[in-house]
Order: C-alpha cells, then structure tokens, then sequence
C-alpha cells in the first residue's frame, strides 16, 4: 500500500464532466489499496471571474480581502470533487486549507508556506478516507485566510506530500508530461521519460507553463518524486526525479516567457556603489531581477540594463527614476520584449550549444538584444512578436 498525493488543476475540473473523470481517476487509484490525498484548484476560469468581480466593486482592494475572496473557489471545487467520489462509492472528505493544517506568513496575496499541522489529514487517513484539500491557501496567525500565489496548488500538494511522506506526488495537468516545448505550439514536440530538478524548475522559471517553479523547489528540497500526466489521457507521464538517464539528449527543452520587462538605466555616473544602491533599492521592494547587462564605461557614465516580471516593471521605473534621475541619468522600460531558453543538464559537457542556438535565430532571421547563461541555461531576449518563431527554430535544430 502507498500513500499518493494527486493534484488537479483548474481545467481538470471545469465542469461536472470533467469533475466525475477526476473523481474516477482518484477512485480507482483508492481501490488499487492506496491512501490519497487529491488537492484541487478552483474550476476553470473561476479566480478571474473573482478578481474581475472584485474590479467591479473596488479596484483597489486591499490584499486581505481578495484573499478571503479568492479562496471561495476552491472551497467549491472541492466540495463538488467530494460529492463526486462519494457517488462512485468511495469514503471521502474534504478540507480547507486550514483545516488540512496549511500555516503561512502575512504575505496576503504571495503567503509562505511556514507549517503543517498534519494531525487532521493523518487522522482521515487513518478512518480510511479519500483527502480533498484546497490548494492555494492556508492561515496565518492572525487567523485570516491566505492565498500562495500563482500556482499554488502545485505548492499545496508537494508540500502535503513532503510532510505524510508520500510515496509519489501526481501533478494532472492538460498535457501527458513535459515536452520539450510546448506541444501546442510545437506539433514534433516530444514527451520526456524523466528530468532532473534542477533541469524541470529551470524550465519553469524560464516560462513552461507545466509546474510552478516553487513547487519543484520544494520537491527537490524534501526529495518528493514527481510525476507530470494527464487528467483527459490515461497514460505515464514525466517522473521529475534527483537524477535523470540523458537518453543522449544535450538539452531538455525549449521555451519562452513574454511576461516580461527590460529596464535600462542610461547615462549614470560611473562610480562604486551605483549598482548596489540599485540593486538594493529594487530587493527592498520585493523585485526579482533576472537577465542583467551593464556597459563598458564611457565619459564617466555608464548604462545597465536588467528585465523583471512586468507586474512590476512601474515600481521599478519608480523607484530607479527617484534615485537616478535627480542625477542626470535616463529610465527606461520596454515590454515588446520575450525570453527564450534552451534548459539541459547535457549541456555542460557539450561546446557549441549557444551558437547552435544562436545560428538558429540567425537562420530565423531573429535579432537578439541581451543573452544570459548558466551551467545549464541559454537565454536570449528577443521581439515578443518573433517568439514563437524563435521556439520553433531553436527546437528544430537541436529536436529536427
């Protein structure tokens, strides 16, 4: 007997169709003799149609207040997963997050994970019940209802099963594993057997929509194997694991993200000091800074150039204008832009692979305007309307 831990996204249960197939799904991995813990995302469209409600009232609402908003559409997800199984005959209950122990941070909108208390989860086990958890959201301290941000299901079922050390953890999504690009855009597209974890949250940073990247982090940290398959098709999907067979595969996939931002600050005074009081500046706000380009100095001045999210491109035009502009240098921002990768463990030991890359957009006839690397990462910044092309032309060289 093994304990699973199944996770359902939001198009898994859009309707009641799809909610009675989730619920076979889980039924009959119950009746193989395991224990199943299933966490469920709120149908569908439902968190948008939430947050365009809550527009419609206050644009500006405060944090607290979406999250006790946002949480709703889990509680009905799970509530009509639970009526589904128990019509196939299978006992079942199902919790909140706080009732399945879920204790978080203050963050309202982005909460941390800081505990689970698993004596309620552990106890519905024992009494032989199928577990349906709310993903997405805990409580904090002050008793008030969080929210994990975005994809934090995926977050909600790692963490679950790193604490009842759970045999394996299932991620069901629209697609039957990780492609090494995404399959709806690339037909030749293929299937991988496995991937490492540092390979798969790589990929998710970088843009493949598959898993979310701090619940591959968590996996890696507790060594929670993953499996990525499908909830529409019964077949394998991809095992996400500590070590991989390469099967001779340089790199692993190919991917884009146009969310976002380049930010370039030109004409600032060449001093020490210049990139720390940026850098510092843009951390104390909570901004990620990802891609960074600075100049060779010139006339005393030089330029840096960095991308971000672009939820957060204002602020950080904001913040840089109030410190540098009083000085003579320039801010600016661009969001035409997109990121595209290449992610392979492989290709650590291989020479060549960036230009192979590179010779593909040339080929393409793609303009590249920033590149960054890693051991096991190419990227480039290109014009978002070329980013599909540039997809295609880059896994065609190195997939055919």
């Amino acid at each position: 007997m093994s304990l699973i831990v199944q996770k359902f996204g939001g198009s898994s249960v859009a309707n009641a169709e799809r909610v009675m197939n989730v619920a076979r799904i889980v039924t009959d991995t119950y009746k193989e003799g395991n224990d199943v813990v299933v966490v469920v995302s709120a149908q569908g469209d439902t968190t948008d149609d939430l947050i365009e409600k809550a527009k419609e009232i206050n644009p500006k609402a405060s944090k607290r207040e979406m999250d006790m908003l946002l949480t709703a559409g889990e509680q009905i997800s799970i509530s009509l997963l639970a009526m589904a199984i128990e019509k196939l005959g299978c006992p079942v209950v199902s919790l909140l997050g706080w009732q399945a122990g879920f204790h978080t941070n203050r963050a309202y909108g982005s909460a941390r994970i800081e505990s689970i208390k698993t004596e309620r989860l552990q106890s519905e086990l024992d009494k032989k019940k199928i577990v349906v958890v709310a993903g997405f959201q805990g409580i904090n301290k002050s008793d008030d209802l969080t929210t994990l941000g975005r994809g934090g299901s995926d977050t909600s079922a790692v963490a679950i099963a790193a604490v009842l050390h759970a045999d394996r953890c299932q991620i069901f999504t629209d697609v039957t594993g990780v492609f090494t690009a995404d399959p709806r855009k690339i037909p030749n597209a293929k299937k991988l057997k496995d991937i490492t974890y540092d390979e798969m949250l790589e990929l998710a940073t970088l843009g493949a929509q598959v898993l979310n990247n701090r619940s591959v982090e968590m996996a890696k940290k507790y060594n929670v194997e993953l499996e990525v398959l499908s909830s529409l098709e019964r077949e394998p999907g991809t095992i996400v694991k500590e070590a991989a067979k390469m099967e001779k595969m340089l790199i692993r996939g190919v991917t884009k993200d146009t969310d976002v931002a380049r930010i370039s600050v030109v004409g600032m005074k060449d001093i020490p000091g210049n990139a720390f009081r940026m850098f510092s500046k843009l951390a104390s706000k909570g901004i990620n800074i990802d891609v960074i380009l600075q100049s060779v100095g010139r006339d005393g001045t030089k330029d840096i150039s960095f991308t971000c999210a672009k939820d957060y491109a204002d602020t950080a035009v904001e913040v840089l204008e109030d410190i540098f502009s009083p000085e003579g240098a320039k801010v600016s921002c661009d969001t035409t832009i997109a990121k595209v990768s290449i992610v392979g463990a492989g290709m650590q030991s291989h020479s060549g692979t960036a230009s192979k890359m590179f010779g593909a957009l040339y080929e393409a006839g793609i303009n590249i305007s920033m590149i960054s690397t890693s051991e096991i990462t190419v990227s480039v910044l290109i014009d978002k309307e070329l980013a599909d092309k540039a997809v295609e032309a880059v896994h065609k060289a190195f997939f055919g």
